[in-house]
């Protein structure tokens, strides 16, 4: 069995259920956690949960948001929990023609604060994580293997 992430009749990603299931489950915390809703929602066969239809201004918005709170994130945990998710995202974005831009260098103070959020994570020891435009040149090289392995 498997899931279908599809705009109109155009499928982005069809995912196992396993790997679909999981992803949405990520989906959910990020909307919790960015206050935005991703656009993923039920799609044009009611009834049927392995099919989805995304909707490319509400899911761009929504990547847009992830990515720039994890190129920012000041917490070394964090972005390694985040990066396997943000990356998966930003592939099927670019699936969809969404442009995502990646901070430039010296961009972001690296505070770990996203735009309009507040600083509540804070790494207690440990040397201070890679600068934003690393992470950002990282998730890049992560998203475009992950294009790779999702098959459509």
């Amino acid at each position: 069995m498997s899931m279908y992430f599809d705009i109109d009749d155009e499928t982005l990603w069809n995912p196992s259920n396993g790997a679909g299931r999981l992803f949405l489950r990520h989906v959910e915390i990020f909307e919790s956690e960015l206050k935005l809703t991703s656009g993923i929602g039920q799609g044009k066969h009611a009834g049927d949960p392995d099919t989805l239809d995304v909707d490319p201004s509400a899911y761009a918005e929504f990547v847009r948001g992830l990515v720039a709170w994890h190129c920012r994130t000041g917490h070394s945990v964090i972005l390694a929990l985040s990066e396997g998710f943000a990356a998966t995202a930003v592939a099927l974005a670019r699936r969809a023609g969404i442009e995502v831009e990646l901070p430039e260098p010296g961009s972001g103070s690296g505070s770990g604060q996203a735009s309009g959020g507040s600083r509540r994570d804070i790494q207690v020891r440990g040397n201070p994580r890679t600068a934003p435009a690393t992470v950002a040149a990282e998730l890049d090289a992560r998203a475009r293997e992950m294009d790779h392995w999702m098959a459509r």
